[in-house]
């Protein structure tokens, strides 16, 4: 897992990527070596959250930590409900577009030190984020160190029965950003196999989008390199009044 952290900074790099999101449109692709490019939806990320979105948003529990979370929707949308949520990502363009909507976020790395580690009731991984590093199963260990033992992961898989490794850029069809970096896509399959140590808690479609929940089962106990008490407020314990949003992760 050594590499992982430098690969998902590579982000940070990404003028095509905080140009996008300031303008609040694309285009936007991660562009394979080969030349096979994938459409990101930056206008869907920079919009409220849609009803899909919401949907996903239903199932959480407790507080709940956006990783890679763009420009800031989800994380938006809990605060507007009243919820405990932070953002997490590489992009300055995202975390001040995430601050303007209402919601709480930081400039980091998921592989950095993160406030509330080992405590976190829900992580998400939206929006192909399960692809950050690369390295599926680095990033599902590093989850599962961030969340609360028994605690709960949703995840956005492709649609399609995949599972890749791939080299990319991030482009707007005119410009490459920096040296290409590592990047994975997984369909829920491919996820479920990854998933070492951790319990299937649903999985479902919508809206064209698939999404799978997992549960951890390992016991953990917060990182040694977590931020010291006082600057994980945002995940004060406000599980007793609300540990559930009120929607039960299901399949269907």
């Amino acid at each position: 897992m050594s590499t992982a952290p430098a690969a998902a900074l590579a982000w940070a790099a990404a003028d095509p990527y905080d140009a996008a999101l300031r303008a609040g449109r694309g285009p936007l692709f991660l562009r394979r070596t080969d030349g096979w490019l994938l459409p990101l939806e930056v206008e869907r990320w920079c919009a409220r959250a849609d009803p899909v979105d919401r949907d996903v948003l239903d199932r959480c529990e407790g507080t709940v930590l956006d990783v890679g979370c763009g420009p800031g929707r989800l994380v938006a949308e809990l605060a507007a409900r009243g919820r405990v949520a932070l953002g997490i990502d590489v992009s300055e363009a995202a975390v001040e577009h995430t601050v303007r909507l209402g919601g709480q976020a930081l400039r980091r790395s998921v592989f950095e030190p993160l406030p509330g580690e080992g405590r976190w009731d829900t992580v998400l991984l939206m929006d192909g984020n399960i692809g950050i590093g690369g390295d599926p199963r680095a990033l599902l260990d590093r989850i599962a160190g961030l969340l609360r033992p028994g605690g709960l992961l949703i995840a956005e898989t492709a649609l399609a029965d995949v599972d890749e490794r791939v080299r990319v850029h991030l482009t707007d069809a005119l410009t490459l950003a920096g040296d290409p970096f590592p990047w994975a896509r997984l369909g829920t399959r491919a996820l479920l196999r990854h998933a070492r140590g951790w319990e299937p808690a649903g999985q479902w479609t919508a809206g064209a989008r698939r999404f799978a929940a997992l549960r951890s089962r390992s016991s953990r106990s917060a990182s040694s390199s977590a931020e010291p008490p006082k600057r994980t407020a945002v995940i004060s314990s406000q599980r007793a009044g609300n540990t559930s949003a009120g929607r039960p992760v299901a399949d269907r």
